[in-house]
């Protein structure tokens, strides 16, 4: 879960793709919000806050936006 992030997360600016619309309602994509410094965080649309996030750091977000192009 969100242990050890506190309210933090509630107070960032959260994204869904455009391409979000699909035949699940829109909620078959994972959200993403930036971090200070350039780290992402990613969670599930369909959780939201109630599901898990893995978080980035800059490096490795960078290594994965080069990785999928």
């Amino acid at each position: 879960m969100n242990e050890g992030m506190g309210g933090s997360l509630a107070a960032l600016r959260w994204r869904k793709s455009s391409y979000s619309t699909g035949s699940g309602g829109g909620n078959e994509c994972v959200e993403l919000a930036a971090l200070p410094g350039g780290g992402r965080v990613i969670r599930d649309s369909k959780l939201g806050a109630a599901g898990g996030v893995l978080v980035a750091g800059p490096r490795a977000w960078s290594a994965l936006r080069h990785r999928i192009g």
